[in-house]
């Protein structure tokens, strides 16, 4: 059967994640659903990722198999269509036989905002972390740098998080500054994420520009694998997957 991959924007706030699941209203949840009408027949699709309640996506891919052959510009107006205003599939294409957009992902690269200036914002209100105090940009910086690498971060995830190797390489984690606005971005990029493994690490970066940790927290939780030395978990509507990397294509 035709596979198809579809790349995807949502608003983290209008959905209880991207998984499916009873009783709620999620991304993939609403997808399916869509792609149930516009293909009269039921349709399962699998995401590169499973972002939290909250969470935002710029770049979010997606993949299924459907027995008819079905035009990707119809499917990127029509999803969109039925989807609006909180989801909308920007780009559709026929991919490969056999291709998943899970198990053919790379990395992915995730972009965590802070607004740091003493007002809160109704515009940035709902995609950033405000942050009113002073932050120490230099520390920040520092401690993101030490997560850059091959390390174990167990230290670093939920508590119920259910993957067996916490061994994750990490190929950015830089503090871009935007203060003339008083926005800051953490970005994020790696070969895969533990469940809550980017806002633990935003947390922990946060806590340190606070000057409530030493940047050198970061490789003391990375060496103990202790969740309990690595800073608060940050909120997750700063939090947006940005972009998923696939051999030979960006996303």
């Amino acid at each position: 059967m035709p596979v198809y991959a579809i790349t995807i924007e949502y608003d983290g706030a209008a959905f209880s994640g991207w998984q499916k699941q009873p009783g709620r209203r999620t991304a993939q949840g609403t997808l399916e659903d869509a792609l149930g009408v516009l293909a009269r027949q039921p349709v399962r699709i699998q995401g590169a990722s499973r972002t939290d309640a909250g969470v935002h996506a710029a770049g979010q891919v997606a993949s299924f198999e459907i027995a008819d052959d079905l035009d990707p510009a119809a499917l990127v107006g029509g999803l969109s269509a039925l989807c609006r205003p909180d989801l909308a599939v920007v780009e559709a294409r026929l991919a490969p036989d056999g291709w998943n957009a899970r198990f053919r992902s790379t990395g992915k690269r995730y972009r965590y905002r802070v607004l740091n200036r003493p007002a809160p914002s109704p515009l940035w209100g709902r995609w950033s972390w405000h942050v009113a105090g002073a932050l120490d940009l230099a520390a920040m910086a520092d401690a993101a740098a030490r997560a850059v690498g091959t390390r174990d971060f167990a230290g670093f995830r939920a508590a119920d998080c259910g993957r067996e190797s916490t061994i994750r390489t990490l190929s950015r984690a830089s503090v871009e500054d935007g203060s003339a606005d008083g926005l800051i971005d953490f970005v994020f990029e790696g070969d895969g994420f533990l469940k809550n493994m980017v806002r633990i690490l935003a947390g922990t970066i946060v806590d340190v520009g606070r000057g409530r940790m030493p940047a050198g927290i970061v490789d003391e939780a990375i060496a103990t694998g202790d969740r309990r030395r690595a800073g608060r978990t940050a909120p997750a509507h700063g939090l947006v997957q940005e972009q998923v990397f696939y051999e030979g294509r960006g996303t």
